[in-house]
């Protein structure tokens, strides 16, 4: 498949965690031996949080993981693509329970230690036969820093691997964050995005780190949509192995977290806005900042609206400055906006003010940020202080090839 041409250049170099090796290799569930299983093996002790789909047709791997999540411990972390073993009935958990228990016998732990998740097709029975035949070569190639193959692996219609990387303080201990991710189409997250797997060395505990994970999704991962879509499969797994050997803080609100915590979300929006950047079909990349809500989440809502509407996306893919289909959108998002003060710009260029077009309004100007690559959108609601911002893609006609010939 053609690379994105909103990708960036190369994958980027990641730090290391301390406490995390990583494989990824062929198992046979996608075609033409193509990298599609990945195992990242953790320290004894390590903390895990988890945000999962809120889809009532979730797969069977989300359901496992919820299983754990009141455990907030982990040893492993395994994850197939090619397959999303959702909608496979009581065949689909024991595939799962078989997947994780492949894992142990070859690295000791527990069954309850390790994490599954899988990705791709919908409905399709899981070569479970094939993955678990494949562990050993899969623990045979764990090592630190194999972000590259990692990253690969979880890939399905992907252009290209995503991951991130940042180091940070607590207190007066260096820590290290990096993760991978991956995601193209079915991308409007309610909780995280597709698959996302983030590691660190800080020695967090599960409570504290689920409060710190939550609220960055809840500006990343939630902010984020290419087709307005959720997945049954989407699972964002975050990991501390307390290698770093920082004092543990008690509470998400501990002053000496804010340098994490604002490292952790700059790694999240990192991932996510490369998730638009290959959005299936995607040719420019948008963000729009949507401001004067009653609150952020009114905010958000206003410019998921924007994001998800077919005709907004399709207008930008031709590059048509037609701006009253964002008038349109704010108008069904449900949320309160004072029609008749309303202010819409596009590319830095007010269009509308007070409700109506601006007098000396020059066309051209936005025509030509149209035919850019990088598209803003600016908004506002006139009625409050809330603000939010929001990244998604255009909508051309390969993102309909892509999906007519996704199982062909």
């Amino acid at each position: 498949m053609q690379r994105s041409p909103l990708a960036p250049k190369r994958f980027p170099t990641l730090a290391d965690v301390s406490g995390v090796r990583l494989a990824g290799v062929a198992a046979g569930v996608k075609r033409r031996g193509k990298l599609d299983l990945f195992l990242a093996e953790l320290a004894r002790g390590t903390a895990v949080a988890a945000v999962l789909t809120q889809s009532r047709t979730a797969s069977a791997p989300v359901d496992w993981c919820r299983s754990l999540r009141p455990t907030g411990r982990g040893r492993a972390i395994i994850v197939n693509a090619g397959n999303a073993n959702a909608f496979t009935g009581r065949v689909g958990a024991e595939h799962v329970r078989r997947m994780a228990e492949a894992t142990v016998a070859r690295l000791g732990c527990r069954t309850r230690d390790v994490w599954v998740a899988s990705t791709g097709v919908i409905g399709e029975p899981l070569p479970a036969d094939r993955i678990t035949a494949a562990v050993p070569k899969l623990v045979n190639s764990l090592a630190p820093g194999n972000w590259g193959s990692a990253a690969r692996a979880i890939m399905t219609t992907d252009t290209f691997p995503k991951g991130a990387s940042a180091v940070t303080r607590i207190g007066a201990k260096n820590v290290t964050i990096s993760g991978i991710a991956k995601g193209s189409g079915m991308i409007a997250p309610d909780m995280a995005t597709m698959l996302a797997f983030v590691f660190t060395d800080a020695k967090i505990s599960a409570p504290v780190l689920n409060n710190l994970l939550r609220r960055a999704t809840d500006r990343s991962f939630n902010c984020i949509t290419v087709d307005s879509d959720t997945s049954t499969s989407d699972t964002l797994l975050l990991a501390a192995t307390g290698c770093a050997g920082n004092r543990p803080p008690g509470a998400a609100n501990d002053a000496q977290l804010r340098p994490f915590a604002d490292a952790l979300q700059g790694v999240l929006i990192d991932l996510a806005t490369q998730i638009v950047r290959d959005g299936e079909g995607a040719s420019k990349f948008i963000t729009i900042d949507v401001s004067g809500a009653r609150s952020r989440r009114a905010a958000r809502r206003v410019g998921l609206a924007i994001a998800n509407s077919p005709l907004v996306k399709t207008a930008i893919a031709g590059e048509d400055a037609n701006w009253g289909r964002i008038v349109m959108a704010v108008g069904k998002s449900g949320e309160q906006a004072d029609r008749d003060s309303l202010r819409i710009a596009i590319g830095g260029v007010d269009i509308a003010m007070r409700g109506q077009r601006v007098g000396d309004y020059d066309e051209s100007l936005v025509t030509e940020h149209l035919r850019g690559t990088e598209i803003h959108i600016g908004v506002d609601l006139a009625v409050g202080r809330g603000r939010a911002r929001v990244w998604t893609c255009d909508l051309t006609h390969d993102y309909i090839r892509i999906n007519a010939e996704y199982r062909s």
